[in-house]
């Protein structure tokens, strides 16, 4: 067979080794092992869908009837193969389990017809193709692509904003999870639905097919983004947020109460046990707080917040100096105290009026104020203050320095 050489014909032959190279390694990669391989095959099935596109430019489908209907589509995959990425790369615990299969019912429904159209004689492919592909199954494929792909990016936002949410609560440094690579993905693969929604108007309302088809190569451009970007994920391992109804189902299978922030309305799960090097003076202890180590209550039992946790979260931080640990979780915050993560939460935001990154945070702009007020300020740089209180970041460092004071750290120390 010859093969038409064109700009569009190289551009998609060379999206499509790149797709399959990186899915290749997203595959073995050693970390966000679970989620690497949903978005291998993402890459996969997005690289079959373009193929389509390098048949058509390149005069391959007309050189060859054979390749028509070649098992090559799997777009009903894209949507649930997407939300299941980001369920799993924002929960480093997460299992899979039997009924998430209805999730991809339509893809192997789809994959099975085109499996059984493969090993069909020609005549028997032209007559599904004039009679039903034509006029009815190729109009449920695309608008049930359209309308998949809609509803799991919603789904997807959904989930990505309220990880954001949790991340502000549970982790002091968050410049490298907070994924927002992956919210332009999102708004990129949207993007490729309106397209197709343009499509969808002019081929059934206008009878116009190929003319304005951009979709192939818009989905070039997202595969080769995930390519590049999907590969420096940072490593997620010590991520844990799950959606409400797996979080009580994990909870429930276990012998002992799992420890989450996810959920909203939590009841009470007892901490860690603090270890003596960790301990505080039992004047601190209040019966509520030992009630709480051994017994679930209400978190409306904890209204309004109590001023003795209160001082013993902020000594934790400020005279244990734990807001100098740059990666301090509140997970090792409450190991530290001794509390249990969801009062410390709570007390975090209705008594301090903070999330947890803000609180940490303020400490270490407080201590980097401190530090330059001194007298020997200038036998140190800048960027060591900063690392010496609790940064690990240049650009993290600059980003909250100004958000907390109103000015750059440059202008504030000249």
């Amino acid at each position: 067979m010859h093969v038409d050489v064109s700009f569009m014909a190289m551009a998609l032959f060379a999206v499509i080794a790149q797709a399959l190279f990186a899915a290749g390694l997203l595959a073995a990669a050693p970390v966000n092992r679970v989620s690497n391989r949903f978005l291998a095959l993402l890459m996969g099935a997005i690289a079959l869908w373009v193929l389509d596109g390098f048949f058509r430019v390149s005069g391959l489908y007309g050189q060859n009837a054979g390749l028509y209907f070649s098992p090559i589509y799997y777009s009903l995959a894209f949507g649930p193969l997407l939300y299941f990425y980001v369920r799993s790369l924002v929960n480093s615990g997460f299992r899979w389990r039997a009924r998430y299969w209805w999730h991809f019912g339509p893809v192997l429904a789809q994959a099975g017809l085109y499996w059984w159209l493969r090993f069909q004689p020609y005549a028997v492919r032209f007559a599904f193709w004039e009679q039903v592909h034509q006029p009815l199954t190729y109009r449920l494929e695309f608008i049930g692509t359209w309308v998949s792909l809609m509803a799991y990016l919603f789904l997807s936002l959904r989930l990505l904003r309220g990880y954001g949410r949790w991340l502000e609560d549970n982790f002091s440094e968050v410049s490298r999870l907070r994924l927002r690579w992956l919210r332009w993905l999102l708004v990129l693969l949207a993007v490729v639905s309106g397209q197709w929604l343009v499509e969808l108007v002019l081929r059934e309302f206008f009878g116009v097919y190929y003319r304005y088809d951009f979709s192939t190569e818009l989905l070039g451009v997202v595969v080769f983004v995930i390519g590049i970007v999907g590969l420096r994920q940072a490593d997620m391992r010590a991520v844990h947020f799950a959606p409400e109804a797996e979080q009580l189902e994990a909870e429930s299978s276990e012998s002992v109460p799992a420890l989450s922030n996810a959920v909203p309305n939590p009841t009470w799960v007892a901490a860690p046990a603090a270890t003596e090097s960790s301990a505080t003076p039992a004047t601190l202890e209040t019966p509520l707080q030992q009630h709480a180590a051994t017994a679930e209550l209400p978190i409306a039992v904890l209204t309004p917040p109590d001023p003795l946790v209160m001082e013993r979260i902020r000594r934790a931080l400020v005279d244990d100096g734990l807001y100098q640990n740059p990666t301090l979780t509140l997970a090792q915050l409450s190991a530290h105290t001794g509390l249990a993560p969801r009062l410390i939460s709570f007390t975090v935001n209705a008594g301090f009026g903070r999330s947890f990154n803000d609180l940490v945070n303020g400490y270490r702009v407080a201590e980097v104020q401190r530090r330059l007020a001194a007298p020997d300020a200038r036998r140190y740089t800048l960027l060591g203050i900063a690392f010496e209180s609790g940064f690990n970041s240049k650009t993290t460092f600059n980003r909250i320095f100004k958000q907390v004071t109103g000015v750059a750290p440059r202008e504030y120390h000249a």
